[in-house]
Formats: C-alpha cells, sequence, structure tokens
C-alpha cells in the first residue's frame, strides 16, 4: 500500500470512528400522547423536541408517537414509570390513579375559566403538586393544557342535567369526574382513548366529552351529532418523564428539559387558545348541532351530593382555597 494510499484510508478510517462517536452520542426520546399529532398536544410536544434538541446541541432527539399509537394515557404512564417510554403528554385524568394529590383538580367546576386555571397552576399550589410525582416514580417537567371539556352525544341537545340522564358516556379512567357525571344521570363508561372513535361509532357508548381541541383533532363531527359547550370540567396536562432518564443528566441537561417543558407549555395552550376561538364554528361547518348556552346553575345544582362527598375526600377548606384561588 502506498503512503497516500495509507493516508486517505487513515483519513476515512478516522471520519468513520468520528461519524460513529457522534451516532453513539445521541439518545433518541420516545414521546407519546393519545390525540393526533395535529392537535394541541402534538404542537407542544414539538415545541418540547425542538427545544431539547436545540439545547443540548442535537445529543437529544425525539420521536413522536400521536393517535395513541402506544396505547392509552394509563398504559403510557405506567410505561414512562417502568422507563420504557420516555416522556408523556397526558391530560390529568388517569394521573390521579398514580399520584393522588392531582384528584383534587379534576373536581367538576372547580375553575372558573382559563386564567383562573392557568394562575392555579403557573403558581405556588401548582409546582407543589409538582412535587409529588418523584415519590411515585414520576418526574413532572411541567403543566400544560387540555382544557375545559363539553358534552357530545349522537342523541339529542343537553341544555341541564335532565337531558343527560341515561346517556352511555365514556369517560376516563376518573373517579372523580365519573361521580360528578353520575349526578347530571349519565352513564359514565371508562374507555381508553384510543378505543372511544370506534366505540361512537358502533354506538357501544352514546358520547363522550372533551374539550374543543380534541373534539376538532379526533373529527368526532363525523360520529356525533350534538355538542353542548356545558365547560364541566377544566383538564389540565403534564408533561411527565422517569427519574432514570432524568438522573442521567447533567444538571445543564436537567435544565435544558425543564426549559423546553415551560416554552412547550406556551405553545400549547395557545394552541388551545386557536382552537376554542375558531373550532365551534368549523364544528357547525362539518355538521355538528351546537348548544352555546346550557343551564349552568342546574348542573352545578345536580352536583351538590357530590360535593359533599368531594368535601370529605378532599376537605372543604382545600376545595375553597382552589375556587377562590386569584
Amino acid at each position: 500500500m502506498t503512503f497516500q494510499k495509507t493516508v486517505r484510508f487513515a483519513s476515512i478510517a478516522a471520519a468513520s470512528l468520528l461519524a460513529l462517536s457522534s451516532v453513539s452520542a445521541q439518545t433518541i426520546l420516545k414521546i407519546g400522547y393519545t390525540p393526533a399529532a395535529t392537535s394541541h398536544y402534538g404542537v407542544g410536544s414539538t415545541v418540547l423536541c425542538d427545544e431539547i434538541e436545540k439545547g443540548t446541541q442535537g445529543r437529544y432527539k425525539c420521536q413522536q408517537f400521536p393517535s395513541g399509537s402506544l396505547g392509552g394515557e394509563r398504559e403510557m404512564i405506567e410505561a414512562v414509570q417502568l422507563g420504557t417510554l420516555d416522556i408523556v403528554n397526558t391530560s390529568t385524568g388517569p394521573v390521579g390513579n398514580f399520584v393522588p394529590e392531582v384528584k383534587i383538580v379534576d373536581i367538576p367546576f372547580l375553575f372558573r375559566d382559563y386564567d383562573h386555571a392557568r394562575k392555579y397552576f403557573d403558581g405556588p399550589p401548582g409546582q407543589e403538586l409538582l412535587s409529588k410525582f418523584p415519590a411515585k416514580g414520576l418526574v413532572a417537567l411541567a403543566w400544560t393544557e387540555n382544557g375545559f371539556r363539553h358534552m357530545t352525544n349522537s342523541k339529542r341537545s343537553i341544555v341541564k342535567p335532565e337531558d343527560a340522564a341515561g346517556l352511555k358516556m365514556r369517560t376516563m379512567e376518573n373517579k372523580v369526574h365519573m361521580d360528578g357525571y353520575r349526578a347530571f344521570g349519565i352513564q359514565p363508561t371508562p374507555m381508553a382513548f384510543p378505543e372511544v372513535f370506534g366505540a361512537l361509532q358502533q354506538g357501544t357508548v352514546d358520547g363522550q366529552e372533551n374539550p374543543i381541541p380534541v373534539i376538532l383533532a379526533s373529527k368526532f363531527s363525523q360520529v356525533q351529532k350534538h355538542l353542548s359547550l356545558t365547560g364541566h370540567v377544566y383538564s389540565p396536562a403534564l408533561y411527565l418523564t422517569s427519574p432514570r432518564l432524568m438522573n442521567k443528566l447533567s444538571e445543564a441537561d436537567k435544565k435544558v428539559f425543564y426549559e423546553a417543558a415551560k416554552k412547550a407549555n406556551v405553545a400549547q395552550r395557545q394552541k388551545v387558545n386557536e382552537d376554542e376561538a375558531n373550532g365551534i364554528a368549523q364544528l357547525e361547518k362539518e355538521g355538528m348541532t351546537v348548544i352555546r348556552k346550557v343551564d349552568g346553575v342546574a348542573f352545578r345544582d345536580a352536583l351538590r351530593p357530590a360535593y359533599a362527598n368531594y368535601s370529605k375526600e378532599f376537605g372543604a377548606d382545600n376545595i375553597r382555597k382552589i375556587q377562590e384561588y386569584k
């Protein structure tokens, strides 16, 4: 072998080793969520991933798994605990099964509006709740948002609780929600989100309840005729990861992850705002009959028995503190 060939071979080998070291230095993170990639979850998750990649100079990249391709929210939270999934963007629906302190925020008619809810979760009470997660094998990077939940069904318009009575409605695996819905006369049917469209299409359930962004992204207008803007529950969401992953990170990288989650939250909330502003008219164009003004007083009155139970479980003072938070 000539000297020139030897040098060329050495150069190629060095370049190959450099390339291999670059590849080995890059970690691919899996992030899952149940709505479509075009949803507010997809918007938030994309910002989270982009910011993590940018902040770590490409050492960490994400592969997204939208549309429940890795299962329902509960399954994905369990996977994060086990370390088989790196990050999940999830509503709080099933989170109370893992971190019981979170259950209180799922009480119906707890938050007045988006401003009230966002201030609570961004403030000290919300941040204190995040500190409860590591003891349960989870790390909460930041709160984010799913939105105020509204009812859809294939049978009739809902203006007051009696209109909902007898409807078989898909709910999340969340006892706090289900207890409230029973007070409306609904037959709550817990079901993982990836199964919902098919169940509505086949008539296994009459309806479901979700925020406008989810109703839009999931194309529920194809299988649901009636939408009532009940706003009966504010649904927070979270970016959850595992202590196993976080413990591998340097302090600088940990900061990148937390800051990325904050920026992702801003983007996800902005998408919720846009869908709330434009989505109802879009759903009407798609054929849904929309009841914009329901009898909110009647719905709240119907919840009195449930609230008596909530007060026993969570403490009336604790509920009041959230309701009065400014």
